[in-house]
Parts: C-alpha cells; sequence; structure tokens
C-alpha cells in the first residue's frame, strides 16, 4: 500500500493569519433549558462495559458538542454523578439524556423496537470501513462502542445491522474508545446532515 500525500506551503503574512480566540459570548452556546428542548441528531450512543469514567465523561462532551439524542450507559459502565466523569464532561451530563440498562443486550433490543440500525464499532470479518459507511436519511442509528480491551461482546454482535471500523495504517490498529468515539460520532454527524 502506497501512501501519497502532499502539502500546500502557504506563505502566512507577518502577524500570523489575524486570528483571534472566540470570546465564550460568541460561541453562541446554547443553555441547558435551549439544548434539552432543540431538535437532536438521531444518533443514539450505546457504552457497553466501559471501565473508565474519564472515557464515559469524554463521550458526553461529544455527544453534547454534537447535539446527540441519547447515551446507554450498560453494565459495568460508571454512571453519573461521579466526580471523575465530570471531570471529562464538564456539564453535559446535565444536558445530554442517558439511561442505564444492566445488560446491554436489552438495550440493543429496546433500539430495535424503536427502528433504530444497530451499528457496533468494532474489527470484524466485513466491517465496513467508517469512510465508505452511508446510511439512509432520516435513519435513526444506535453506535455502540465496546470495552477498552475486548471490545464489544460477541452476543452483541450477532445483533447488529452492520459494523464499522476506522481505517488504521500503524502497528497498534486500536484506539482509546473516546477518541474514537469523537470520530466515528462526527463523521456520521459531518455525512448525516
Amino acid at each position: 500500500m502506497v501512501i501519497e500525500v502532499t502539502f500546500t506551503a502557504y506563505k502566512i503574512p507577518f502577524g500570523g493569519w489575524g486570528m483571534r480566540k472566540l470570546s465564550m459570548g460568541e460561541l453562541n452556546r446554547k443553555s441547558v433549558k435551549e439544548f434539552k428542548v432543540a431538535d437532536k441528531i438521531p444518533i443514539v450512543i450505546v457504552l457497553d462495559n466501559i471501565r473508565s469514567m474519564h472515557n464515559v465523561g469524554s463521550v458526553f462532551r461529544t455527544a453534547d458538542a454534537f447535539l446527540l439524542e441519547k447515551i446507554y450507559l450498560c453494565g459495568y459502565t460508571p454512571q453519573p454523578p461521579h466526580r471523575d466523569i465530570h471531570k471529562t464532561a464538564l456539564g453535559s451530563t446535565e444536558t445530554v439524556e442517558w439511561k442505564y440498562f444492566e445488560r446491554t443486550i436489552d438495550a440493543v433490543n429496546s433500539l430495535k423496537k424503536d427502528a433504530c440500525k444497530i451499528v457496533a464499532v468494532e474489527q470484524v470479518e466485513n466491517s465496513i470501513a467508517l469512510n465508505k459507511f452511508s446510511f439512509a436519511e432520516n435513519t435513526k442509528l444506535a453506535v455502540i462502542f465496546g470495552n477498552e480491551v475486548s471490545g464489544v461482546d460477541e452476543e452483541i454482535l450477532k445483533l447488529c445491522d452492520s459494523c464499522i471500523e476506522i481505517p488504521q495504517m500503524g502497528m497498534k490498529h486500536s484506539l482509546n474508545i473516546s477518541v474514537a468515539a469523537g470520530i466515528v460520532l462526527w463523521e456520521l454527524v459531518r455525512t448525516g446532515i
């Protein structure tokens, strides 16, 4: 495999691009009340036995940033309120709707009854590269992220409509769940808008 990368040189004017950081008031942030009543992007995140509270908090923050519908926390995935979740969530546990399920299979079955397409983020045979994954407009998606070590449970994979994976070229071929969630969810939002 050959990867070609081309960079274009730009002459930066003295003093940079004239950019400045936006103030908090200029960011057009929604209030908690505005967030709760806003139309959401129809993506439900399912966290299947995630260990790290920091990962859970980061996923909440990503769900808030992209105005996603809700998060299902399953199995031994930590639940708010907890200070270690709040460290990375930065208040998003107050905006993003969430629900706890003792068993991930119950969450998935509930989503299937709600006509969701179930997609796991996992490296499996016949997985679809994230950049090649597509879905019909107005499709409600449930995206499952698995345990940091063992991934999405095999029993859950059998219930999925498809599996997507993030193309990787390095040695590790694994990403932290919070990083993977940010990449996958942005790509789904970007291509589905």
